[in-house]
């Protein structure tokens, strides 16, 4: 099975030096300490890599945020004074990470979700005063009531509910021509994992599910996600769509999934990108038992 993209960093993200203020200082100062360079939120990239240029090209009045370490060496994001949230994501974007090595492409996906953060973030969610980072760019302090806000991360279920050898796969509105994903929705408060795969399943395809079992997990930076993978298994495949959430949806077979993996022409469905954790989903369930699939369709004949 692939990794999932956007994992896969090397970089020492260096907790030790966030608290220190001397040890922080002295990264700023150390002639070796790189900054990553950003258009708006999105990574500018060469020959395939990520650009980084010295401590220097940071915008006037702007924060430095210590992303970690790499063989010793500072690197850092900066967050300029008006750093824009982020928005709708270029296409061209999905492009640049198709070609990022896994390693920059993970540590680009801390950068974006640690900058977008603060631009969100920058007044009090106690008091409304407005609030500056500490801890190297990992925390934002307010000098009113001296409430601390750490960056969050929103943990997104993604899933394949498997019935008889058959996966169910679905696509939202205004998706690519084609493409097709496993269903996914974000984790509500005071629900575990396995409780949001099933309730999600329910709401948008009227599928109750069991054996919710954990596959793989992904930071996805837009803005802020992990997104955890489950498979499922479901006894009835009667379909009821909620349209406000899915366009349309299907049980693909193994050798549909298989196809559209390669990239067949004629596929009944658009593969997920290789980056994206709906694509490892994919790979794992077919890199599963082949018998089991031929096993559930004879009981479908019978």
């Amino acid at each position: 099975m692939t990794p999932p993209g956007f994992t896969g960093a090397t970089i020492d993200r260096a907790d030790r030096l966030r608290g220190d203020a001397e040890a922080l200082a002295a990264a700023t100062r150390d002639p070796r300490a790189r900054l990553l360079v950003l258009d708006g939120l999105n990574p500018v990239v060469e020959r395939d890599r990520l650009v980084w240029r010295t401590l220097a090209d940071a915008p006037a009045g702007g924060e430095l945020l210590l992303l970690g370490l790499i063989d010793g060496t500072p690197h850092f994001a900066a967050l300029a004074p008006d750093a824009p949230a982020s928005g709708p994501r270029p296409p061209e974007l999905f492009a640049l990470l198709g070609v990022l090595p896994r390693e920059e492409m993970a540590l680009y996906a801390a950068a974006r979700s640690l900058v977008d953060w603060h631009v969100r973030h920058r007044c009090c969610a106690v008091c409304g005063t407005g609030t500056a980072p500490i801890k190297g760019g990992w925390a934002r302090s307010c000098p009113e009531c001296g409430a601390q806000h750490f960056p969050r991360t929103d943990p997104v279920v993604i899933m394949l509910t498997e019935c008889r050898g058959r996966v169910l796969l679905a696509r939202g509105p205004g998706w690519p021509a084609g493409r097709y994903s496993g269903l996914a929705g974000f984790v509500e408060p005071g629900e575990s994992i396995e409780e949001a795969v099933a309730r999600e399943t329910l709401e948008e395809a009227g599928v109750r599910v069991r054996d919710v079992r954990y596959v793989a997990s992904q930071p996805w930076p837009f803005p802020s996600s992990l997104m955890i993978a489950c498979t499922a298994v479901a006894d009835d495949d009667s379909l009821t769509l909620d349209r406000a959430e899915l366009e349309d949806a299907f049980w693909a077979t193994r050798d549909e999934v298989a196809a559209a993996m390669a990239g067949v022409e004629g596929a009944r469905f658009v593969a997920p990108p290789a980056y994206a954790i709906a694509h490892t989903l994919l790979e794992a369930w077919l890199e599963g038992d082949p018998r089991r699939g031929a096993e559930d369709a004879e009981e479908v004949r019978a």
